[in-house]
């Protein structure tokens, strides 16, 4: 075959490719470095005695903090797109408190009520003993009552998606919702990636404070895949912390997901440039990813110039300041 297309499953050691030419990873965010790790060394591997350097490209609406650190410190270059395709428009997000639920469950009421479709996601499935958060299988029980009865309309059609549920009964939802069987859809994460249905113009999020930026941009962008004005609802408990006032803060005024990759760094760090976490506190002693992009750009640029013009003092230099860590700025 010229083209496989897989799961995780074609970056086992035991998967070798003839000549592999490209390699394209879609939703980058969604793999772990050691995941990352081991899809160069299986390009490594599947290529090797054909004379090919496999070239990868890797996608993603919302990178993760340490994806962006390694556009400086690792061999990415980093290409956007920003412009939404032909007849979308972008989709206004508000936060607004829990307090004021039940206008927010009428305002569902009405706009199925116009044919339009409506998401509810929760961040649990069912009820924790330890969590107090709205659960999914509770919420799905609470709004098909309270849609059910309405003065001169009829009942909302409230399906319930969920990881727990079995392949076929997700595939029969999806398809109820999708043909518009269904006007409310509550559901888990599990709707993050890969649900089209462009007649669904709300999506509302159960204690977003608990969501992080990535989550929340990838729900978001269920909905506005059709013409009509489209809205993402942030529900909230009070009180906040300071950094989920200022997340939340960043989704109300941000769009665009590479900006909001940039907050996400921010708030949360870059993580290990040689090690497994993905964000928090990077280990630099001096420089600060946020404050010194210019002296960093600039030290790269350097250091491209001195593989070219000195390769092997290039090599002594990074063994002797990254020593086995090296490894890791492929990931």
């Amino acid at each position: 075959a010229q083209l496989v297309l897989g799961t995780h499953a074609v970056i086992q050691a035991q998967v070798r490719f003839a000549r592999l030419g490209l390699a394209i990873v879609d939703e980058q965010h969604r793999f772990g470095v050691a995941q990352r790790l081991a899809l160069r060394d299986s390009l490594r591997a599947g290529t090797q005695g054909s004379g090919l350097q496999p070239h990868l490209l890797m996608m993603s609406a919302t990178p993760i903090p340490r994806t962006l650190a390694m556009a400086l410190f690792g061999d990415l270059d980093v290409s956007t797109i920003d412009v939404l395709p032909p007849g979308r428009t972008p989709v206004r997000t508000s936060v607004v408190s829990t307090d004021r639920r039940d206008e927010l469950i009428a305002r569902v009421g009405a706009l199925t009520a116009q044919g339009r479709q409506a998401y509810w996601v929760c961040p649990l499935v069912e009820e924790s003993e330890t969590l107090d958060l709205q659960n999914a299988v509770a919420t799905h029980a609470e709004l098909s009552a309270a849609l059910a009865t309405r003065p001169g309309q009829g009942a909302v059609q409230v399906g319930l998606l969920h990881g727990r549920m079995k392949a076929q009964e997700k595939r029969a939802t999806m398809q109820a919702f999708s043909a518009g069987e269904i006007g409310l859809l509550v559901a888990t994460t599990v709707i993050e990636v890969g649900v089209d249905v462009p007649n669904a113009s709300l999506m509302v999020i159960e204690h977003a404070e608990r969501f992080g930026l990535s989550q929340l941009h990838q729900l978001r962008g269920r909905v506005g895949r059709g013409a009509a004005q489209s809205d993402c609802v942030l529900l909230f408990t009070s009180p906040l912390s300071p950094t989920a006032r200022e997340r939340l803060g960043a989704m109300r005024e941000l769009t665009d997901g590479f900006a909001l990759a940039q907050k996400d760094l921010e708030l949360r760090g870059p993580g290990e440039l040689l090690g497994l976490r993905q964000s928090g506190v990077p280990g630099l002693r001096y420089a600060d990813l946020a404050q010194d992009i210019d002296l960093l750009e600039a030290a790269r640029d350097t250091a491209q110039r001195l593989l070219v013009a000195a390769p092997e003092a290039a090599r002594q230099h990074a063994a002797r300041w990254l020593g086995e860590g090296f490894d890791w700025l492929s990931a």
